[in-house]
């Protein structure tokens, strides 16, 4: 994947350490850092602008039956990287950083860290090295690829129920 210049973006609105712009080829919306974070670091608080019983596109898992929209809306910009640099931590319901992140960076995050079933399976476009191609909830990911990443609470008990490992995370 090449790298992505200034002028493939315009700017959609700015936040608290991120800006919301949009590609010029494909018109998909992310999110941008503004600021630098390193691995541990806050980005943001999050929480639920509304509750629904199933998944969606724009939704992040919280418990077997609950589903959230987020706010702040402009967070479901994040999107999905086999490298993230971010996770959504539903028990504290912080976006915590799990890779430093430099400023212009793109805020990303592994979908089956947050989801078990998800409601719409892709095929990975992120480029990365390590990536994991068809993208799927937790429950239908590999044992070995989930134990490389940071996992929400939930889905590692919903791993530890079903999948029966260990995590270390």
């Amino acid at each position: 994947m090449s790298p992505k210049k200034k002028d493939d973006f315009i700017l959609i609105s700015s936040h608290t350490s991120c800006e919301v712009k949009q590609n010029n080829v494909n018109q998909q919306k992310s999110l941008f850092a503004t600021s630098a974070f390193k691995v541990g670091d806050t980005i943001a608080c999050f929480d639920a602008s509304k509750f629904l019983d199933t998944p969606n596109y724009l939704t992040v898992q919280i418990s077997e039956t609950k589903h959230i929209l987020l706010a702040p809306e402009y967070l479901q910009y994040i999107n999905h990287s086999c490298e993230p640099n971010v996770l959504f931590n539903t028990s504290t319901m912080l976006l915590e950083c799990v890779n430093d992140i430099e400023v212009g960076d793109e805020l990303c995050f592994f979908y089956p860290a947050t989801e078990w079933r998800m409601a719409q399976q892709f095929i990975c476009n992120c480029g990365k090295p390590n990536c994991v191609g068809l993208i799927q909830g937790a429950a239908d990911t590999p044992t070995e690829v989930l134990e490389k990443y940071k996992l929400t609470d939930f889905i590692k008990s919903m791993a530890a129920k079903y999948k029966t490992f260990l995590l270390i995370f």
